[in-house]
């Protein structure tokens, strides 16, 4: 049995360090913790067979040169089949070669580094910006392009570290399937801290892929062609697709400062600027990301949706067709559903993603006192329904049945086996849930809005949760979190 005291946490032991050169040696311009190891070291985050355990790992702050160094006080003797796990063997999977130097020489490989003076990240300056009198850089490229993708091999344990489910992806594809890849650096332009360094210093990255988007031309008839398929010259670049962001991350130390939204709408506009480009999709997000898309993506929409007087109809009963049937959500005029296909289409918005900014902006626009957040009373509300004497109070039971159509429409299978009382209940759970998690967004976007002032930031988490819903599979599991657990989107 292997002795106590031998084993610690993963996530403490880590040490991620960013370097530039300094008067003698590199100098530290940052140091943090990994947000969890499991993918590394297991799902107990630990690490048996030292004491004083340090690993760091280090990066330039320009092109993320690696360095991999492990030191610790003592080491476990193997006891029969116990003994200290393996770190190299277990780390190299998931850091590049070039990381497995010694220190000596990787200190002079970054204070002699002849090239760092005259380097620009690769790829294109896309955007640049200006927070806390500091400036910025937003720089996209291919991963076709051999510097953006050794950039890439270089920090990408950082997914593993920092990305919860995220996969480091595969550089080794051929160029046409790499081509399908476009990776955005955003970095800081600083004062070079000697006269060889670099004045860029990485603040995050964020890796986007193109899937191809089927649109039929209908104003042509198909028709048999014996062409050789596919076309020899075709390009990934040239069809039709739509773009999804698969990794998206801001360093630690650059957290709570804007950079992520920065980063977000520049991809978003990226998106807008490609005609080629349908759809601006995000690959399993986070609760954390969740909060900046949505900030982001309401800010975006909010003045479009005011140009165009959305609402709802506190009346829509004068237009509604009495053949069809009596509880039915009579969507077609209680929002202006021509007009608002039309914005989403022009700025590239995945349709879910649009009704949750839609929902939220249409809650935002009854006052707060006819909201459950301004403590309305919901059950003369439900007395009273589209019948209710004040409009603000009709808006909202209207906003509460278009947003419970589309939460059945998502969830009918499953609210279909319930019997009739539990089918409501749920229903009636998951739409307050849905409502709490827009009134945390407002919240935190007050002061951030036009009409307002001052500034106020997104709100965000430590760790990923799983997104609480009212509307559930048996077997799904809940699991207790920050406030942002409590931001459901279904």
């Amino acid at each position: 049995m292997a002795e106590t005291g031998w084993s610690c946490d993963a996530n403490d032991a880590i040490h991620i360090t960013m370097v530039q050169p300094g008067d003698t040696k590199p100098k530290t311009l940052s140091t943090f913790h990994p947000q969890f190891t499991y993918p590394i070291f297991g799902d107990d985050e630990q690490i048996f067979g030292y004491k004083g355990l340090v690993i760091r790992l280090r990066f330039a702050a320009h092109d993320l040169r690696p360095h991999l160094h492990i030191s610790y006080d003592e080491k476990f003797k193997p006891v029969g089949d116990t003994t200290p796990l393996d770190l190299l063997g277990t780390l190299k999977p998931f850091v590049s070669e070039e990381a497995l130097i010694n220190l000596p020489d990787y200190e002079k490989a970054v204070q002699e580094d002849a090239s760092a003076k005259d380097f620009t990240p690769p790829g294109k300056m896309v955007y640049s910006y200006e927070a806390n009198e500091r400036q910025y850089e937003i720089w996209a490229g291919s991963l076709a392009d051999p510097q953006v993708r050794l950039l890439l091999d270089r920090v990408q344990v950082l997914v593993s570290l920092f990305i919860e489910a995220g996969t480091p992806l595969e550089t080794d594809d051929p160029e046409w399937s790499l081509e399908r890849w476009t990776v955005f650096f955003v970095y800081e332009k600083v004062t070079p801290p000697t006269p060889t360094a670099s004045s860029y210093s990485i603040v995050g990255y964020a890796t986007t892929y193109r899937y191809w988007y089927y649109q039929r031309d209908r104003s042509h008839t198909p028709t048999i062609k014996n062409d050789d398929f596919p076309p020899a010259e075709i390009k990934i670049s040239e069809l039709p697709a739509r773009l999804r962001i698969a990794q998206f991350l801001i360093l630690p130390s650059h957290a709570r400062s804007g950079h992520g939204t920065h980063l977000y709408t520049t991809i978003h506009a990226f998106c807008i600027a490609d005609p080629t480009i349908g759809e601006l999709t995000v690959e399993d997000p986070n609760e954390q990301f969740d909060a900046l898309r949505d900030s982001a993506d309401f800010c975006l929409l909010r003045p479009e949706f005011l140009k165009h007087n959305v609402n709802l109809n506190s009346d829509p009963n004068g237009a509604y067709s009495r053949k069809q049937r009596p509880r039915a959500v009579p969507t077609g005029v209680l929002i202006p559903s021509k007009t608002l296909l039309e914005i989403r289409t022009a700025f590239k918005i995945e349709s879910t993603q649009f009704a949750h900014i839609l929902e939220m902006f249409l809650l935002s626009q009854i006052p707060k006192s006819h909201r459950l957040a301004g403590g309305t009373n919901l059950a003369r509300l439900l007395i009273k329904k589209h019948k209710a004497d004040d409009e603000n109070d009709r808006r909202y039971y209207w906003w509460r049945m278009l947003t419970k159509q589309r939460l059945y429409k998502k969830h009918k299978e499953l609210l279909d086996e319930l019997e009739l009382l539990d089918r409501v209940e749920k229903l009636d759970d998951t739409v307050r849930n849905v409502e709490e998690g827009y009134e945390i967004t407002l919240d935190a976007l007050e002061g951030r809005l036009p009409e307002s002032e001052g500034e106020n930031a997104a709100p965000t988490g430590s760790r990923r949760q799983k997104r609480k819903l009212a509307v559930e599979d048996d077997d799904d599991e809940e699991e207790n979190g920050t406030e942002l657990a409590k931001r459901p989107k279904v």
